[in-house]
């Protein structure tokens, strides 16, 4: 909205100009001065200047000069209000008297004092995050600090408040829940989040969005709620831009470069990014199955190179009509080496090599046309996205110690091609003034289609009378001879037709938005495997998922907000594929199509507290959760020698979850500035430990987390700032797993240079290697493990600004259209 204001107030400006040059009447005064940061004492260019008459009316204006200085012509005789401004900064205004004995009046040094409450629209790019708690979000304004904490979204992800992004496997997590939907610029993207994440780099992104309790004009998918990723798009007069580059070193050395371009001139902005990043990651661990002296033993390294790049354009056709279109293409090469290697009192049983590529493409074209009525927020917006990605795999997998197991010698070449189109309606109507209405629709469908042909050779494998597969004394099964199996192909289609309703009244202090939405979702799916019964999978749900939300804020100083929405987590593709996905010596992973949705109840409350030099926030949630689905491993039934793994997935009873948070945005003094979050959450899960046996035990667990995070900013020049980070993930417990603790504390420095215009960075991450992803599990299998990565590395950066003038120090933050509107919507 400040946006909005500010561009309405220099439109009046200029046509007050413009009225100005035809009046003849005297016009003699002239106001001069220097503005600049109280804090700092920098002086700071282009601030606006605005001289009004008592009925506050603009008269004229004007900007401050690279020093800061302004001077001011051209103002009538008689008394006048002169306004300061300037975004990020509370506004000054004076009052002066132009007389025929004083026609010169000097304003001397005038100092502006930041503004905590719009500290997010101030800078391009802050040495600090700064966190700012919205009616249905939490926004973190990406600063120079969590940039160089990594250099893709999955590092970056790793360290934001109530995040968790397994180094592993790339899962993401919100509140310790993986069931959690990710977005890029508000839309969903057609490949999984963990592949997605590491395609972006860290200084391509704007801010990210923490939606835990999202409204009924959201998407209900995500049992946790939204996380959506801001990608840069800067709306500045002229040509204004960026370049980023970057090394990070560990056991490995990876390169990361990014630039953001934006040219604006009259009623046309074009904007654009891009970024690259390449290089290995190593990862290596163990897992020991102390009762049958079992040792697996894993490494591999992970190659990614990665060219992301955004580009469009927003067109002012006139006051009331604006045409966007943007469009971000994406080209990566993901894969690496592995080796899994099983040892059975100390004798080698197996030794597996894996190589694997994927060599794809992605793309997203979107198209935005929002018309404004007369009345203000009253408005109808159309938008469609068409995304689709190809992202073709090859890999050979091997055992040299046992070269005649087809299971595990064979070649995959697959294809796996996806699509999405969506298309939304949204229209909003203050209908009284202090109501207002949002209705939308919306159209979505998703397709994917995968073929998977492995080269083994022709055969059967040898059956006894009853029909089942003989073994040799090693565990393999014999074969015969001319029956060929393995390839298979599926496709998963899913329709989802839904509309929505939303009221908000404000009732003095209190602000109620009352929704609902109405979905009607089905899929349908065919996972075909050779010389197998093809297995379908269908599906047809008619859903209404109410949200309620309440905020009273009782002074300017204190916000309460009480929320409630309905969510829905619906199986993935990979959740559901009966076809074997991967396989190690020892484990499986397949899906499960019998796999049913979980819904949730989510109720949240926050306090925000805005103190004298930031804010606190405190906050609670409650979830009820039915047909809760979670990763489950149980013995292989066809293994005789009951070693063998099957990973896969399951609905457990009906469970509760429950979580307190805090987090904090502080300016301890001139020289410190801090922000912290802690968060505690407990969720009861019920289930059975072995999915192969019909008699296993119902099982209860209770698991409680403690997640804590400090980053902290020191000023130690002008030019010279120095970070520490700190963080600890307590440990966690399910059915069958217990993993322990992780923390890692990381320390930086940035320095100023070429007249404000570059920063260097250099930043060590996990200095005292704690980051270890450790477990113990008694469920199937009495085993513990860990896996370790590249945590513990070094990063240095560059960073270099330029642009042609207009607001190129303090540039204008400008929202994404989904962040238009307080009650948000993508």
């Amino acid at each position: 909205m400040k946006k909005i204001l500010l561009f309405l107030l220099l439109t009046v400006t200029a046509n007050s100009f413009a009225q100005l040059a035809k009046d003849k009447l005297p016009k003699p005064g002239i106001i001069s001065g220097k503005v600049i940061d109280n804090t700092t004492k920098e002086a700071l260019p282009y601030v606006n200047i605005i001289i009004r008459d008592t009925e506050n009316k603009v008269l004229t204006g004007g900007i401050t000069d690279d020093n800061g200085i302004f001077k001011i012509k051209d103002i009538p005789r008689g008394s006048s209000l002169v306004e300061i401004q300037f975004i990020g900064y509370k506004t000054i205004t004076k009052k002066i008297n132009i007389t025929s004995k004083k026609k010169s009046i000097a304003l001397g040094t005038i100092s502006l004092i930041e503004d905590a409450t719009t500290l997010d629209e101030v800078v391009v790019r802050a040495e600090t995050s700064t966190v700012v708690q919205k009616v249905d979000r939490k926004v973190i304004n990406v600063g120079k600090d969590l940039t160089s904490a990594g250099t893709t979204a999955s590092e970056l992800l790793n360290n934001v408040q109530s995040v968790s992004v397994d180094s592993q496997t790339g899962n993401i997590s919100l509140r310790g829940n993986e069931n959690v939907r990710v977005l890029v610029d508000g839309k969903p993207t057609n490949m999984s989040a963990a592949q997605m994440l590491k395609q972006i780099p860290s200084s391509s992104i704007k801010s990210i969005e923490l939606i835990t309790n999202p409204s009924a004009k959201y998407n209900p998918e995500g049992m946790s709620g939204i996380i959506n990723i801001i990608l840069n798009k800067n709306a500045n007069m002229g040509f204004n831009g960026s370049i980023n580059t970057g090394v990070t070193t560990g056991h490995y050395t990876r390169f990361n470069g990014s630039t953001n371009m934006n040219y604006k001139t009259g009623k046309v902005n074009f904007f654009g990014n891009y970024g690259f990043n390449t290089g290995d990651n190593l990862n290596y661990g163990d897992i020991i199955r102390p009762e049958n002296n079992n040792r697996q033993n894993f490494r591999g390294v992970n190659e990614n190179t990665s060219h992301l790049a955004k580009i469009g354009a927003d067109i002012y056709i006139n006051d009331k009509n604006t045409l966007s279109f943007y469009t971000t293409q994406n080209w990566f090469i993901n894969g690496g080496t592995s080796r899994a290697r099983v040892f059975e009192n100390n004798v080698a049983t197996s030794d597996a090599p894996n190589t694997q590529k994927i060599d794809g493409t992605s793309s997203a074209y979107n198209l935005n046309y929002k018309i404004d009525f007369d009345k203000e927020g009253h408005n109808l917006e159309f938008e469609t996205t068409f995304s689709n990605s190809d992202s073709p795999e090859n890999s050979i997998n091997q055992d040299l110690i046992n070269p005649n197991t087809k299971l595990l010698n064979y070649e995959n070449s697959i294809k796996n091609d996806r699509d999405n189109t969506l298309i939304n309606i949204d229209y909003t109507n203050p209908i009284s003034e202090k109501g207002k209405l949002e209705v939308g629709l919306e159209y979505r469908v998703n397709n994917t289609e995968n073929i998977n042909v492995t080269d083994q050779e022709e055969y059967t494998y040898l059956r006894d009378t009853n029909g089942e597969i003989v073994y040799d004394v090693n565990g393999n099964p014999q074969i015969t001879g001319t029956e060929r199996i393995g390839n298979s192909s599926f496709n998963y289609d899913r329709k989802i037709y839904s509309g929505y309703v939303n009221y908000g009244h404000n009732f003095g202090k209190v602000t109620m938005q009352l929704g609902a939405r109405l979905e009607q979702y089905s899929i349908e799916g065919n996972f075909n495997l050779e010389n197998e019964t093809p297995a379908n999978v269908t599906d047809d749900i008619f859903s209404v998922y109410p949200s309620a939300f309440f905020t009273y804020n009782p002074s300017d100083k204190n916000q309460f907000q009480f929320s409630y929405s309905k969510r829905v987590d619906r199986p993935g593709i990979g959740q559901v594929n009966p076809i074997r996905q991967w396989s190690t010596p020892l484990i499986t992973s397949i899906g499960n199509k019998d796999l049913n949705p979980q819904f949730t109840d989510s109720y949240e409350i926050n306090y925000t507290r805005k103190i004298k030099n930031g804010s606190l926030t405190f906050g609670t949630f409650y979830r009820e959760i039915s047909d809760n689905i979670s990763r489950v491993t149980y013995k292989d039934p066809t293994d005789p020698n009951e070693v063998r793994q099957i990973l896969s997935f399951a609905n457990f009873d009906d469970t509760s979850s429950y979580g307190l948070e805090f987090s904090a945005n502080y300016k301890v003094n001139n020289w410190w500035r801090l922000n912290s979050s802690m968060d505690f959450y407990s969720q009861k899960q019920f289930g059975t430990a072995d999915l192969s046996d019909p008699n296993s035990q119902r099982i209860e667990v209770t698991n409680q987390t403690f997640n804590a995070r400090v980053s902290n900013n020191f000023t130690a020049t002008k030019n010279l700032r120095f970070q520490l980070f700190a963080m600890y993930r307590g440990p966690g417990e399910d059915i069958q797993w217990k993993v322990k603790e992780m923390w890692m504390i990381n320390a930086g420095a940035s320095l100023n240079v070429l007249k404000g215009k570059g920063t260097i960075g250099f930043r060590v991450n996990d200095i005292f290697s704690g980051m270890k992803f450790g477990f113990t599990s008694t469920r199937p299998y009495t085993q513990n493990g860990q896996f370790n990565w590249e945590s513990h590395s070094a990063n240095l950066s560059f960073n270099y600004r330029f642009g042609s003038g207009k607001n190129k120090a303090k540039q204008r933050r400008q929202r994404d259209d989904n962040e238009k509107q307080n009650s948000g919507g993508f």
